[in-house]
């Protein structure tokens, strides 16, 4: 998870916003899609949905994309896209899960297959690294919302399992089935959430030297580039020195 994050913060310091902007616009689109097709187009009884439309406006996509999405799944003519979770080592044997959306299993298959080689990592079976990471909830919020203690409380309170406070934010950790909970009571108190989604948790993350750092980094932004993927975690964690240097 942390390594997950860092990623996101190497990406937007590196000023790429603005050339993957309607690349990462179209992913949210189809997650609201999807999200709006397999449940109900009201967010509000729709937890999956609700937490899609968080992710949008958290990347201040416009109110129209985000209606017409919602209004494509409920016209019956969007697409049929196949929830698929590829697991795989890169270098030094870091752990990565990938979540995609996809319309073609094959196609996605073997893109993802060909970022892994080509980096000097493997694709391996399902089931081979999500042993390592754990299938949780996260309700993040922005950190001016609370201090660490207020936070810790209502989250315990709310019925969460963790919380990682820092000052990018606080990220609250729960089960799975209690997201859709915790996430109301909490925002009852502090306001709307800035993220709400499923995510692996890495165990224990992995160190490893600042040259299988950069490749590791690029095996990420490799993957993550990809049309059909929506997410990538790992279990590997980055030095505040190959921060600098990525940030630079």
């Amino acid at each position: 998870m942390a390594g997950h994050s860092q990623f996101k913060n190497i990406m937007h310091r590196k000023g790429r916003v603005d050339a993957v902007r309607s690349k990462v616009f179209s992913k949210l689109a189809r997650e609201i899609t999807v999200a709006a097709k397999l449940g109900t187009p009201d967010p509000s009884m729709n937890p999956r949905l609700r937490a899609a439309i968080l992710a949008a406006r958290a990347e201040n996509m416009p109110k129209d994309n985000i209606e017409r999405a919602i209004k494509k799944a409920a016209g019956g003519d969007a697409e049929n896209y196949e929830e698929v979770r590829y697991e795989g080592y890169g270098p030094g044997g870091a752990a990565l899960i990938v979540e995609a959306q996809t319309d073609n299993r094959n196609r996605t298959a073997s893109d993802v297959r060909s970022a892994f080689t080509k980096s000097g990592g493997s694709l391996a079976e399902t089931g081979a690294v999500s042993f390592m990471f754990d299938h949780v909830g996260l309700v993040a919020f922005d950190a001016k919302v609370a201090d660490a203690d207020t936070m810790l409380e209502a989250a315990i309170e709310a019925g969460a399992d963790d919380v990682k406070s820092d000052e990018g934010g606080h990220e609250v950790i729960c089960e799975q089935g209690a997201m859709g909970e915790v996430s109301k009571t909490l925002e009852a108190r502090f306001g709307e959430p800035r993220r709400t989604a499923l995510i692996w948790r890495a165990q224990n993350t992995v160190d490893v030297d600042d040259e299988t750092a950069e490749k590791l980094i690029r095996l990420v932004e490799t993957i993550e580039d990809q049309d059909d993927v929506q997410n990538v975690f790992v279990n590997f964690a980055v030095s505040d020195a190959m921060m600098a240097k990525m940030q630079g």
